[in-house]
């Protein structure tokens, strides 16, 4: 049995990975990789990520009543934070097609099986935890703009967000606060999962290595963000249907930004 080890790897020792610097060229590359990725069998990948627009779906029916509409862009743009750790499926499947391995669906459930786990648990759990306070933060933002009671309907939120001083300080204000949020996730799990994938350094190596990214490469990975952000937009246009061909492109695209910008040097784990 994989001993449990969360903050250090196997080893016991803190890992020090090495980085390189990319430019955003090497980002439109991970990218059409990442189509390829998809690509090759997307009907199963098609398949895994479905439940993503359908969860999209299910957000906003269960928010289509006044008392929880407030809660319902929160929520959305929230599955911006918690997407590195939706996608270490997706990462495992181009992981395994890298290393000419079969790529069929079952495998992207193949991180139970990882002697990083815990580790990767740790880590998505330090997510989970900062979506939880984005939403918190969002909902006592809008009472302290708007009070705590619910708005008397769908109509009137609306008017209220879009037609006042107050609507547009929640719009402009709260685009703010998400955003810090979102370069939170960013600095702290750009990289850290595929590389928990790819080698068991542990969760403090795995948030380290992806601060250590950004800053190497702040200009590069801002644009990362952005091509993430706007994926993200257009793909939750069409009632989120988009996300099904959006996300699993990001996450292969992810796998390989991590390829790029992590030195491949130190033994990898083994494929199986």
């Amino acid at each position: 049995m994989t001993s449990f080890h969360v903050i250090a790897g196997a080893s016991e020792t803190l890992e020090h990975t090495k980085i390189r610097k990319i430019g955003v060229s090497d980002l439109f590359d991970a990218l059409r990789r990442g189509v390829d990725d998809f690509m090759i069998k997307p009907s199963h990948i098609v398949f895994l990520c479905l439940i993503y627009p359908l969860v999209g779906v299910v957000l906003a029916a269960w928010t289509s009543g006044a008392n929880a509409l407030p809660l319902l862009f929160p929520l959305v743009s929230g599955f911006a934070l918690i997407g590195p750790f939706a996608a270490i499926g997706l990462y495992e499947i181009s992981r395994r097609r890298e290393a000419g391995l079969d790529t069929s669906w079952r495998h992207a459930f193949e991180v139970r099986n990882s002697p990083a786990l815990p580790a990767i648990a740790a880590v998505g759990i330090m997510l989970f935890s900062i979506f939880i306070a984005w939403l918190l933060t969002a909902q006592l933002f809008y009472q302290q703009l708007f009070g705590p009671a619910p708005p008397e309907s769908i109509s009137s939120f609306i008017n209220e967000i879009f037609a006042t001083g107050r609507g547009w300080t929640l719009i402009i204000l709260g685009h703010a606060i998400g955003f810090a949020f979102a370069v939170v996730v960013l600095c702290t799990t750009v990289v850290a999962f595929p590389l928990l994938l790819d080698r068991d350094v542990g969760a403090y190596e795995a948030i380290h290595t992806s601060v250590r990214v950004v800053l190497a490469n702040p200009i590069v990975m801002a644009v990362w963000g952005l091509i993430v952000a706007v994926a993200l937009i257009i793909g939750s246009l069409p009632v989120f249907a988009g996300l099904a061909v959006v996300l699993p492109v990001l996450g292969h695209a992810t796998w390989h930004v991590y390829r790029k910008v992590v030195d491949s040097s130190p033994p990898a784990r083994p494929a199986d």
